[in-house]
């Protein structure tokens, strides 16, 4: 199923996220390229904490989705950071999502192209699920 999140989605998200996290202390909040600067840079108005371009410790570590963890992983040893998705297609663990999503779920974001919807899940379905 083919879901759009839109910008009230997102102000809506950016909302629950400054919400859980205004009473923590960040060195700073990082966005993962490309799906969470946006939401990095939403955040970073709304808490007023700094922008930064790496991962620090006792940052916040945001991104758009969480699909198969292979991205946000790559961040996970950092001390101190606290992690924030819009969506996850599983069940959160060490990291806090906005929503939960079915795994066959493809999201567009209103930062993408919707012209280009079908193309690129095919293509995202092709890596990921060869067979």
């Amino acid at each position: 199923m083919i879901i759009f999140f839109s910008w009230r989605d997102f102000d809506k998200s950016v909302e629950y996220i400054s919400k859980k996290c205004k009473y923590l202390k960040f060195s700073g909040i990082y966005g993962v390229p490309r799906g969470g600067i946006c939401l990095a840079v939403a955040l970073s108005h709304k808490l007023k904490v700094n922008l930064i371009t790496k991962p620090a410790k006792n940052s916040l570590i945001v991104d758009d989705i969480y699909e198969s963890g292979l991205t946000l992983n790559n961040y996970r040893d950092i001390e101190g950071a606290v992690f924030f998705v819009l969506a996850s297609k599983k069940k959160p663990i060490w990291w806090n999502s906005v929503k939960l999503y079915r795994e066959k779920d493809w999201i567009v974001f209103p930062w993408e192209n919707r012209n280009t919807t079908l193309k690129d899940q095919r293509e995202y379905e092709k890596k990921r699920y060869p067979n």
